[in-house]
């Protein structure tokens, strides 16, 4: 297993017309004004001097003709209206880059540990983007994770161009046989089998002013109140649109709902930056940026292969190694995660009906 792993991060770089550059370890400095409201803190965070934090937050101001900061005797640092753009900014091309960045820095890995080593089998994975996914390939073996939505998993799965694919449905049976009815024509006449892996809570995301606004699905259609959508493909964009048709909403009665962003991260960016009121996704991202959520449904989110391949050395490489108490805590510790039988393999079947009878 290649232990020095290459990792791809997005980073803005601002030139002025003179040739002057701003320095990217800004970002990180307003970052933790924000999160502190102490530049002392925040310096330390980014790994420099307290002087050399100074010194970024001057010449940020020379850069644009504009403080960056707020600092007040007594009332610590803050940042400024230029500085809360900047941020945002940034908080918002990684959050819609990252899930590329990561796929296209897992195939790199992957051809390196090739050559390295020479040819070997290698776990695909095809995974729509989460928390909890995040995590797999830092466990035992070699596993290149593409991020893309179910539908383009399962039809990768189908063709053979992946060994391992995701798919998320509602813990509740009848939502579960609703979100599936999208998906059996690619899993019609394959003999698939799941691989439980954990649970998740999704629901509205909104900042804390605005809660007192939003109780639920039906308060998103007042006037004025604006929306962040996710993608049209998604999982997720699937769940609440069967969500809205369960209260009877009409998703044109949203404003701004054709706005879509393609993760849960960005949709919280989203609405952290204040260019929207709500959004709709998983509890982990309304945590990342100490935003609200309302817990609007669960989900299983689950691992598809075909049963011939469960018997690869990789994939049982990998069921061994999602059942250990280290990655059991390191799920645990995700806000609105659980994990849910990780690691044990069972049919849709097994999953849907199985309710039925507990129920």
């Amino acid at each position: 297993m290649l232990r020095k792993k290459l990792n791809i991060a997005p980073a803005w770089l601002f030139r002025s017309e003179d040739g002057d550059l701003l320095d990217p370890v800004t970002f990180t400095l307003l970052s933790g004004i924000h999160e502190t409201g102490k530049l002392t803190r925040a310096a330390q965070q980014a790994g420099i001097s307290y002087r050399h934090a100074w010194n970024l937050l001057t010449r940020g101001e020379q850069f644009f003709g504009m403080a960056m900061v707020v600092m007040r005797k007594g009332h610590g640092t803050h940042l400024s209206p230029l500085g809360e753009r900047l941020l945002w900014s940034e908080q918002r091309l990684r959050a819609r880059l990252e899930p590329q960045l990561d796929s296209m820095a897992s195939e790199l890995n992957n051809q390196i540990q090739q050559l390295l080593e020479g040819a070997h089998p290698v776990l695909r994975l095809h995974a729509s983007h989460g928390y909890a996914v995040a995590l797999l390939p830092e466990l035992a073996g070699e596993l290149d994770l593409r991020y893309c939505n179910p539908i383009e998993a399962l039809s990768a799965l189908k063709r053979g161009d992946c060994d391992l694919a995701s798919l998320h449905l509602p813990t509740d049976p009848t939502r579960a046989e609703r979100v599936l009815a999208t998906y059996r024509p690619l899993i019609h006449d394959q003999d698939l089998r799941i691989i439980r892996f954990v649970t998740r809570k999704q629901g509205l995301i909104l900042r804390a002013e605005t809660h007192e606004r939003v109780q639920g699905l039906a308060d998103l259609t007042q006037p004025g109140l604006r929306f962040i959508n996710r993608d049209e493909h998604s999982g997720t964009r699937l769940l609440f649109n069967l969500l809205l048709a369960e209260c009877g909403i009409d998703e044109t009665r949203l404003a701004h709902a054709t706005q879509e962003e393609f993760t849960h991260t960005a949709v919280a960016a989203y609405v952290a930056a204040g260019m929207a009121d709500v959004g709709f996704g998983v509890e982990a991202a309304a945590a990342q940026f100490g935003l609200d959520f309302i817990d609007l449904a669960h989900e299983h989110y689950l691992l598809v292969c075909h049963t011939a391949q469960l018997n690869q050395h990789n994939v049982c490489q990998l069921l061994d190694a999602m059942t250990t108490p280290e990655f059991l805590a390191s799920l645990e510790r995700l806000t609105g995660y659980e994990p849910d039988h990780c690691g044990t393999i069972g049919t849709f079947d097994d999953l849907t009906l199985g309710h039925e009878r507990d129920a």
